[in-house]
C-alpha cells in the first residue's frame, strides 16, 4: 500500500468527479473556455473603435493596452497559484466574475449619459484575474492521462478557433447594427451565465482526480497563493525553463502584430469595425512577410496561425508534463503570460517598429526570430522530463 506522500503512478481514473462525471466536466469546461473566448473577441473588435468615438488618440489606446498586459502578466502566475491550491470551481468563478465586472464597466463607457473616459480607463482593474484559458488548461491536464493530453490541449486549440470566429464576428456586427454597447451587454450577460455555471457544476478540486505523478494530500495546508519562490522554483526545474523560453521568443513577434493589429486595421486596410471582425474572424477559421492588401494578409495567414497553434500545444503539453500535478495551475499561469508580456511590450515597441518601417517588418522580425529559435534546438536538443 502507497503511503500519503508517495508518487501514484498515472492508471485508471479511480472515482467520478462532480455531477457530470469526468467526460462532463471536461466537455462543459471546453464551453466555458469557447464562451470567454468568444467574449474576449466580441471586446477585441470594439475597443478602438471605442476609443476613437471618446476621442482618445492612439498613444493613449497603447497606454490603456499596456496596462491590460500589465495587470495581466502579474495575475497570471498568481491565479495558476490560487487554482492550484483553492481548486478549478473558485478560479473559474472569479475568473468570470472579474469579467462580469469588466464587461459592466465597458458596457457603462459606451453610454453617453456617463463619463466614457473615466470608465474606459477603470476598465483594467478587474484584468488580473481574467485568465480562463491557464484555468481550463490546467482542469484538462488534471483530468487527462499523459497519453491523451496533447489531444486534450489540442482541443482548446479549437475552442480558441471557434471563439475567434463568433466574437469577431458578434463584436462587429452587433456593433455596426446596434451600437458599441450590446457586444459590451452581451459579453456581461454571456459571463454572468458561466460565473453560474462555474460554480454549480465546476467540482471543487481536480487534483487527485487522475492518478496523476504524485497524489494531492487532502485536507492539508493551502498554499499561498503570492509565494513567488514557490512560481520560480517551477522555472528552474529541469527541461522547464528551455522550453518556456522558446514559448516566449517564437510568440513575441506575432503577438507584437496581434497587438498592432487594431491600429494596422484602421490605419493600414482602412477597415470599419464590422470589416475588422470578419478578418479577425478569419484568422480563427485557419487556427508576415510582404503585404499590401488584405488579400496578401489572408494568404500569408495560414502557416503562421497553424505552426503557433502547434507551438502552443507541444510547449504546453511538455511543461505541464515536467511539473507534478500540484503544480499544473502554476505552470499553466506562467504560460498565459507570454501573451499579456507581448500585450505590455507592444504598444511601446509594435508602435516604434510599425511608424519607422511599416508593416512588413512583423514579418521580418518573425522571421529573423523564429531562425534563431530553429538554430539553437538544432545546435541543442531541449530536455524532456519522461514520464
Amino acid at each position: 500500500m502507497q503511503g500519503a506522500g508517495a508518487p501514484r503512478r498515472r492508471g485508471p481514473y479511480s472515482r467520478e468527479i462532480g455531477a457530470l462525471g469526468r467526460p462532463g466536466v471536461i466537455l462543459l469546461t471546453y464551453a466555458l473556455v469557447t464562451l470567454g473566448l468568444t467574449c474576449l473577441f466580441m471586446r477585441f473588435s470594439i475597443m478602438p473603435y471605442l476609443t476613437r468615438r471618446l476621442g482618445l488618440d492612439s498613444v493613449a489606446f497603447g497606454h490603456l493596452q499596456t496596462t491590460f498586459g500589465a495587470l495581466q502578466l502579474l495575475g497570471g502566475p498568481v491565479l495558476g497559484r490560487f487554482a492550484d491550491s483553492r481548486g478549478a470551481r473558485a478560479a473559474f468563478t472569479l475568473t468570470f466574475l472579474a469579467s462580469s465586472a469588466f464587461y459592466l464597466l465597458l458596457a457603462a463607457a459606451c453610454s453617453p449619459a456617463l463619463p466614457g473616459v473615466a470608465l474606459l480607463y477603470a476598465t483594467p482593474l478587474p484584468v488580473a484575474f481574467m485568465q480562463g484559458m491557464p484555468v481550463a488548461q490546467m482542469t484538462i491536464a488534471d483530468l487527462s492521462e499523459p497519453q491523451e493530453l496533447p489531444a486534450a490541449l489540442g482541443r482548446l486549440g479549437l475552442c480558441f478557433g471557434v471563439g475567434m470566429i463568433f466574437g469577431s464576428l458578434l463584436g462587429g456586427t452587433l456593433s455596426a447594427t446596434c451600437g458599441m454597447h450590446c457586444p459590451a451587454t452581451v459579453a456581461l450577460v454571456a459571463n454572468l451565465v458561466g460565473a453560474v455555471l462555474s460554480f454549480t457544476f465546476i467540482p471543487v478540486s481536480t487534483k487527485g482526480a487522475s492518478a496523476h505523478d504524485r497524489a494531492v494530500p487532502a485536507g492539508g495546508p493551502q498554499a499561498n497563493v503570492f509565494d513567488l519562490k514557490a512560481i520560480t522554483r517551477l522555472l528552474l526545474q529541469s527541461g522547464v525553463l528551455p522550453v518556456f523560453l522558446i514559448k516566449v521568443a517564437s510568440s513575441l513577434p506575432f503577438g507584437l502584430f496581434m497587438v498592432m493589429f487594431p491600429i494596422v486595421s484602421m490605419d493600414f486596410f482602412q477597415l470599419d469595425a464590422a470589416q475588422a471582425g470578419y478578418l479577425l474572424s478569419f484568422f480563427g477559421l485557419l487556427q508576415m512577410a510582404l503585404m499590401s492588401d488584405v488579400l496578401h494578409f489572408c494568404l500569408l495567414m495560414p502557416g503562421l496561425v497553424f505552426s503557433l497553434c502547434a507551438l502552443n500545444v507541444v510547449t504546453d503539453s511538455m511543461l505541464t508534463k515536467a511539473v507534478s500535478a500540484a503544480d499544473t495551475g502554476t505552470m499553466l499561469g506562467l504560460c498565459a503570460t507570454v501573451q499579456p508580456l507581448t500585450q505590455t511590450l507592444g504598444p511601446t515597441l509594435g508602435g516604434l517598429l510599425y511608424r519607422s518601417f511599416g508593416v512588413p517588418v512583423f514579418g521580418h522580425v518573425q522571421f529573423a526570430i523564429n531562425l534563431l529559435v530553429l538554430l539553437v534546438l538544432w545546435r541543442q536538443p531541449v530536455p524532456q522530463k519522461k514520464d
